[in-house]
């Protein structure tokens, strides 16, 4: 019984032709639209389907309920923040260490930022939609592409990689924790920023042989 409940939170099918993909795209980010006018609460298949332009037939075709929908929406918005990230990641790969990891920085702040209201609310459901596995999972895979990009530093660095990569990844969620749960995070932004990058700088700094 258990194993029936934890699958009715993915969806149903994966879109395999464009008008699907179209139709699921559209759906998320109705899904997103909807969160945020009414909330969490009153959030419906119904609302997200009239939103979308589809029927809550065409709906249920790939995501069986709210719940669903929600993880669906959430899992969407890491990955868009990941792709982002791995962009600044290969243009920085080679550069000196405090470089490559300013730009880290800087990319993953303003990514998140982009859409603050956005990010609160799928924060907000983030723990009804098993939000702590997808956030995990998009942990590993960032600090697996944060000791490849530190591996390309022309410096040594004495400290391990994979403890640093721990380290920084660690200090920048916590920033981007803070501005989250924030009720202005735009006002605080560029401020968290700066010291953030200068909370980095220094720690590489010290990371490194001489």
């Amino acid at each position: 019984m258990a194993q029936k409940t934890a699958t009715r939170s993915e969806p149903r099918k994966s879109p395999v032709q464009a008008r699907s993909t179209a139709s699921v795209d559209a759906i998320l980010k109705a899904t997103v639209q909807v969160l945020l006018r009414v909330g969490k609460e009153k959030l419906t298949t119904t609302r997200v389907a009239a939103r979308a332009g589809v029927s809550v037939g065409t709906l249920y075709q790939y995501f069986p309920n709210k719940s669903a929908l929600l993880r669906a929406a959430l899992k969407l918005h890491v990955e868009e923040i990941l792709a982002e990230v791995d962009k600044v990641s290969v243009a920085q790969r080679g550069q000196p260490v405090e470089q490559m990891v300013e730009a880290l920085v800087v990319a993953s702040l303003e990514v998140k930022m982009r859409d603050p209201k956005k990010g609160r609310a799928l924060y907000a459901v983030s723990s009804d939609v098993e939000g702590a596995k997808i956030a995990a999972d998009a942990e590993a895979r960032a600090k697996d592409a944060l000791v490849e990009l530190l591996k390309s530093a022309p410096e040594t660095l004495k400290t391990d990689l994979q403890l640093m990569a721990t380290v920084l990844q660690s200090i920048i969620a916590g920033v981007k924790r803070r501005l989250l749960e924030s009720d202005m995070p735009e006002e605080q932004f560029e401020v968290m920023q700066r010291e953030l990058v200068l909370v980095v700088r220094n720690y590489v700094r010290a990371c490194v042989g001489h």
